[in-house]
Parts: C-alpha cells; sequence; structure tokens
C-alpha cells in the first residue's frame, strides 16, 4: 500500500495562497475585458470636470473680447469643459417657488369659436403687420383661424381693453425681447394699441435691433429687441442671421442689458433657437477665439441662468419681467392625425384633445425653464402659451406669407414641403398671448 510522504511541500503555503490570488485577479481582468468589448457602452467615460464661473461681470474685471457680431469665428473648437454659472441665489427677493397669481389657472381651458368679439382688429388696418403673418393678404381664404377665444375652465380672462392698457403703459418703455415668435407678439401689440392714438402723434423706427414704438400721447413706447439666444450672439443682427455656427457668450447678457436696463416692463422669450444643432460656447475669458460645443438644451441652461443672475443681480427690482414660454410647432400632421403625413399645411380648426402634447414642445426643456424661472419666485411672471398653443394646428401661416426665397417648382407642387408652422397668422394666436400680458398687467 501506498504512503504518503510525510517531506514537506516545495511550495510553502504562503506561496500558494498568492498563486492563487495572482490566478483569480488574471481570470477577473479577462472577464471584465469580454464584457467590455460585448458591451461599448460600459466603457468608463471621462467625465470633464466642473467648474463655475460668475456672469455679467464688466470687460474691465473679466478682459473679454469684442463683442460677437455675423463676422465672428471660432478659432477652433473643443469638447465642453464642463462650466457652469454660478449665479447668486443669495440676491433674490424671495427664496420660495413661484406661485399662481390667481385661484384659477387661466392658462388651462379650450378654444371656443367667437365671431362676435374676434378679431380684435382687422388685418388689413394695421399699418404694422407683416408680411410674414399677414395671411388673408397672402392668399388663405377660410378666415375661420381669426375668430377663436380662449377660455379657461373656471374661470375668465380679463377682457381686452385698448385704452385700459394705453393707462397701463402710460409714462412707460415696454420691451419685448426675443426672437422672431416675440417680434410677432409685439406686431400683435401694435395692432391690437395703434386705434387708439392718433396718426399723427406715433411713430415707428426703422428696422434695427430696437424698434421703438412711440405714443406721444401718453408718453409711452411698445418696444422690441432682438435677442433670440438672450445672451450676446453672433446672430443678434435681426436680418442677417442665418449662419453656419451659432455662437453664444453664455456667461453674460451684457451687451444687451444696455437697452434693457431702460425699460419698465420686459417680456421675454426664447426656445426655437436652441433647437438647430450643437451651440459654440465663446467664454468671455477666452481671448483666443477658443470655442467648445454643447448641445441646445445645456447651452440654453448656460443663457437662462445668466439671465436669471442679471434679473437677481442688475435690473432694478422695480420693474416688471415677464417670461413668455415655448411656443410650439405642428411639423407632423401624424400627432393629431394618426397615419397622415402632412404637418399645419391645410389644417382650418384646432385639436380638441384636451392635453394634447406634440413633439414640437420638448418636455426637458420646459421642465430645465421650470426649473431656473422656480428659482426666481415672485420676481418674474410667467405667461404659459405653450399648452394653450398646442392645440393651435390651423393658426399657423403654412404657405400663406411672404418667401424671401424662389421657391423651387418641387416645393410648389408639394405646398406641405415649405409650410411655415412655427409662425402665427395674425390677426390670431398671439393676440391671445397679448390678452394673457394684459390680465397679469
Amino acid at each position: 500500500m501506498h504512503r504518503w510522504s510525510r517531506k514537506k511541500s516545495p511550495f510553502p503555503l504562503v506561496a500558494l495562497v498568492s498563486l492563487g490570488f495572482i490566478v483569480c485577479t488574471i481570470l477577473y481582468h479577462e472577464s471584465s475585458i469580454r464584457q467590455i468589448y460585448r458591451d461599448p457602452d460600459q466603457v468608463p467615460q471621462k467625465q470633464p470636470k466642473i467648474t463655475y464661473v460668475r456672469p455679467n461681470q464688466s470687460a474691465r474685471r473679466s478682459k473679454a473680447p469684442g463683442v460677437l457680431d455675423r463676422f465672428s469665428r471660432c478659432n477652433s473648437t473643443r469638447e465642453y469643459s464642463g462650466r457652469k454659472i454660478r449665479w447668486d441665489e443669495a440676491a433674490l427677493v424671495s427664496r420660495q417657488r413661484r406661485v399662481d397669481l390667481e385661484r384659477c389657472n387661466v392658462f388651462s381651458g379650450r378654444w371656443v369659436f367667437d365671431n362676435m368679439s374676434f378679431p380684435m382688429y382687422s388685418e388689413s388696418e394695421c399699418p404694422y403687420m407683416s408680411d410674414q403673418l399677414a395671411c388673408h393678404k397672402h392668399g388663405r381664404s377660410d378666415l375661420d383661424y381669426q375668430y377663436w377665444r380662449w377660455q379657461p375652465h373656471h374661470c375668465n380672462i380679463k377682457r381686452w381693453s385698448v385704452t385700459e392698457m394705453w393707462d397701463k403703459l402710460r409714462g412707460k418703455r415696454l420691451m419685448f425681447v426675443g426672437d422672431s415668435l416675440n417680434r410677432g407678439q409685439w406686431i400683435s401689440m401694435l395692432c391690437l394699441l395703434h386705434s387708439a392714438t392718433s396718426k399723427d402723434k406715433r411713430s415707428i423706427t426703422p428696422n434695427a435691433p430696437l424698434t421703438i414704438f412711440t405714443s406721444e400721447e401718453y408718453n409711452a413706447t411698445v418696444e422690441f429687441l432682438w435677442a433670440p439666444l438672450l445672451v450676446e450672439s453672433n446672430s443678434d443682427d435681426p436680418v442677417n442671421h442665418r449662419l453656419d455656427e451659432r455662437i453664444i457668450r453664455p456667461d453674460s447678457i451684457l451687451k444687451h442689458a444696455a437697452q434693457l436696463e431702460h425699460a419698465d416692463i420686459l417680456v421675454f422669450n426664447t426656445y426655437l433657437w436652441w433647437r438647430q444643432g450643437p451651440v459654440k460656447l465663446l467664454w468671455s475669458d477666452d481671448r483666443n477665439g477658443d470655442c467648445e460645443e454643447l448641445d441646445g438644451l445645456g447651452a440654453m441652461e448656460l443663457a437662462m441662468e445668466t439671465w436669471a443672475d442679471w434679473v437677481t443681480t442688475k435690473l432694478d427690482p422695480r420693474k416688471k419681467v415677464l417670461f413668455v414660454t415655448m411656443s410650439p410647432t405642428h411639423l407632423w400632421s401624424q400627432e393629431w392625425k394618426p397615419g397622415s403625413e402632412g404637418n399645419c399645411y391645410s389644417e382650418r380648426a384646432p385639436i380638441d384633445v384636451e392635453g394634447h402634447w406634440g413633439t414640437g414642445s420638448d418636455l426637458p426643456t420646459m421642465r430645465m425653464v421650470d426649473q431656473v424661472l422656480g428659482k426666481l419666485g415672485p420676481r418674474v411672471s410667467v405667461v404659459n402659451i405653450t399648452q394653450l398653443s398646442e392645440y393651435r394646428k390651423d393658426g399657423h401661416p403654412s404657405i400663406y406669407r411672404k418667401f424671401w426665397e424662389t421657391l423651387k417648382p418641387e416645393q410648389l407642387a408639394n405646398p406641405a414641403s415649405y409650410s411655415d408652422c412655427i409662425h402665427w397668422c395674425l390677426p390670431g394666436v398671439p393676440d391671445v398671448w397679448n390678452q394673457l400680458l394684459f390680465h397679469f398687467l
């Protein structure tokens, strides 16, 4: 019978344990490598280091380069570094969240056909009407889009009164600030107001970044400042702004502030210009023209926070500030008519499904905006036009407007291919936005 030898093993116990540990480590790493190759998303991504920037610093302190314009270019572009805006929340008048101004939510309701009270003015009689918004002039024969009244569920909007509105504006400057949607609301306001002024006592400046309508009788102005991205950008020319790339200075609104600070009532908007691809960031402390690139939502959040910082730290708290939420688009008819392939073209009635929500209104953007505005509390009044405008697929110019480019034969053969489902006909939806503005003023 064979007996096991009692002679000591050439490998001590410690060596055996170490060898086992090494083998297990090798097998573990091989398993991890195989897992990474099976699932590339599991590869650890290097996260940008977050640093904070104080916005709206003077040029002397930040040594900022010259202002951006349409000739500005990035010398180079790199990935977003992770910089964030550190805006002074401690300067807020109230740290409480925004509260409803009334018990009734005037933004929840339905559209009611009303050809007795609407339209509130005639398209042809408004001397400030834009060819981009004059749908009847450019061939739209159905006029039902002019006759819809917004009716909240449990209360009423204050009835429009042109004389009362002028009394509210007496001795004041009302300024709309934003993009072409806000410009449309400004034109709507001029059309609503001009009938109560004498022709020889009103005037308007030529087209410029800041356009001013003046009433001598009321010693008041109604103005529009073109600032589609709120902060300083290379798109701040109201005419020549069709550029290959958007460049913003994400930490400064000071270029516009020189005009803004003189207004008594400010109405802001921004949205669609952030949905046109990545945005280039040129920070104020960069003197070499080196840009970072960020997606539209992230860039818009930086701009909103810089704007919020200016409102809370630089703007006289006696000024009235309102923010108009996003204006929805109606680019895909399948959202309200399943199986169809069109858009707003040929639509003649509002959507009658309460709570309808299309992709023309971006929910992540709305949540971000609500978060920023919520920190401002009662300092800023929010005019929530989004849901009520979502129903109005019939209110866009579609093909019934002036187009600045010559349309190609293939476009003319397919009207939906060039329909404007972004802007709004006047008289129309923006008149109700201004009725809500009047309601809260």
